[in-house]
């Protein structure tokens, strides 16, 4: 790859942990030069506008002679490496071996395609954090080129909005730093690999679905056993697969409100991810769902140590990882996650998420009870479900009533609420043995009434639209 084709790779994958655009130059540079050197190195173009469009900057000899000025005057020295490609200035910063570095106004680090400026609680970290490699950043000495999957590659431009069709493997990987010397990286291998769990055994994530408040009845279960965007995606899809939601209709469009927050919910899963301590044998970052609560239990400590720093820093255990769920707009800038979750169930009228901590760490959502998912449902189905029954071609519930009986009624309106729903859980919401749901969700088939759509898992209930002609009762009460 030229020059010229990696400068235009860069501009186009945008800003990021190892990469900043600059209109012209300012002075100011020396607090994106040190932020690089913080953290895993970088390149400053000057030249390239926010938008990515090129506004051209020439290095003259003044202005070269200016650039390593700023550099000099920063504590500790920051090397930099000047060269002009087509109309474009590159500023290479490597990572600092002297760290933490600082320039006039402060010590920065990179965070989520920012620089921001450190606190004293993440300097005293970086002293950490310096010590080892971590082992995100460790080559994985048993992987080649071979082992590294287009068609991710493919997913990951997509997710990201690149605007590339075709890219080589190694070029990409380097690109975002997940190869190093022609070495792909265990970061390049959890997003990449066909089969990430071959080569870091403790990759995967498990999703479980208890019947109660304890971990004894399990009535579904998923291992996740692919790269870190296939693990996301998986447990958004299950948590939307068990969790209640209704439906609001405004104009022509409907919109599905989860019991609990999606949007906590997905920053929850993706934080997870991000803050996994990948280098612990044996383990699997779970997500449960129970009766009452939601809990997504994560090898490894909370990056801070203590709860009291929950939602209050912005450390990052993976910094790789974690640009790379930026660039993939799965999360927004650093420090803003955790509040963003309490708003949400704040809005909802729903307790902060807790956390508990020992030697893993789990954040906990509580689910609302079950009276106030019937008053909630009574409020909503009770008026709504009968509009959109009407929409369905069944004119009223008293019809349903009249027709089916009231055991038919009950589970009627349990689908309307829930077109997700299984036989168990209608069981359970209606009061009624499980055989007599089969029984009546059989007939409700047969008269045309009801259909099912996909599978018995992952598929989901359907209200028929059109009269009805069978008028037959059925005595299942």
């Amino acid at each position: 790859m030229t020059e010229k084709e990696k400068l235009n790779l860069l501009i186009r994958e945008g800003e990021g942990l190892t990469v900043e655009f600059k209109e012209r130059f300012t002075a100011r540079i020396d607090e994106d030069m040190v932020a690089f050197a913080n953290t895993k190195g970088g390149i400053i173009l000057l030249g390239v506008r926010d938008n990515r469009t090129i506004a051209g900057e020439e290095l003259t000899n003044d202005l070269k002679a200016r650039i390593n000025s700023v550099a000099r005057n920063c504590t500790p020295p920051v090397k930099v490496k000047l060269k002009q490609i087509q109309n474009i200035i590159a500023v290479e910063v490597p990572q600092g071996d002297e760290k933490p570095y600082a320039c006039g106004s402060g010590y920065f680090r990179r965070l989520d395609g920012a620089t921001q400026k450190m606190s004293n609680h993440e300097l005293r970290t970086m002293f950490q954090e310096h010590e080892t490699t971590p082992f995100e950043e460790k080559v994985n000495k048993d992987v080649s080129w071979d082992y590294i999957s287009k068609d991710k590659i493919q997913d990951f431009l997509k997710e990201a909005d690149v605007g590339i069709k075709r890219i080589a493997p190694r070029d990409l990987l380097t690109s975002l730093s997940l190869a190093h010397n022609d070495k792909i990286t265990n970061a390049g291998v959890l997003f990449f690999a066909k089969e990430p769990r071959k080569f870091i055994l403790q990759s995967q994530m498990t999703l479980i679905a208890f019947k109660g408040k304890d971990r004894v009845h399990i009535y579904d279960r998923q291992d996740v056993q692919d790269d870190l965007l296939t693990q996301f995606n998986s447990a958004v899809m299950f948590l939307m697969k068990h969790l209640n939601r209704r439906s609001e209709i405004k104009g022509v469009n409907r919109k599905d409100i989860y019991e609990i927050p999606f949007e906590a919910l997905r920053e929850a899963v993706a934080n997870a991810i991000i803050h996994r301590d990948y280098s612990i044998r044996g383990t699997s970052l779970m997500v449960e769902v129970y009766d009452d609560r939601v809990e997504i239990v994560n090898p490894g400590i909370f990056p801070g140590a203590k709860k009291s720093d929950f939602g209050k820093i912005s450390v990052r255990r993976n910094e790789r990882i974690a640009d790379m769920f930026f660039r993939m707009d799965k999360v927004e800038r650093a420090g803003t996650g955790i509040r963003r979750m309490k708003e949400a169930m704040s809005s909802a009228g729903l307790p902060a998420p807790g956390i508990r901590q020992s030697g893993f760490y789990t954040i906990i959502f509580k689910r609302p009870v079950e009276e106030r998912v019937e008053e909630a449902t009574q409020k909503t189905v009770g008026k709504t479900t009968q509009k959109r029954l009407v929409e369905k071609g069944v004119e009223s519930t008293e019809k349903v009533r009249r027709k089916y009986g009231e055991s038919t009624e009950k589970i009627v309106l349990a689908i309307a609420g829930n077109r997700f729903i299984k036989t168990h859980e209608i069981a359970n919401k209606t009061n009624l043995s499980q055989s007599t749901v089969e029984k009546i969700i059989a007939k409700l088939k047969k008269d045309g009434m009801l259909k099912r759509i996909g599978p018995d898992k992952g598929g989901h209930w359907e209200i028929v639209p059109g009269e009805q002609d069978n008028e037959q009762e059925l005595n299942a009460d």
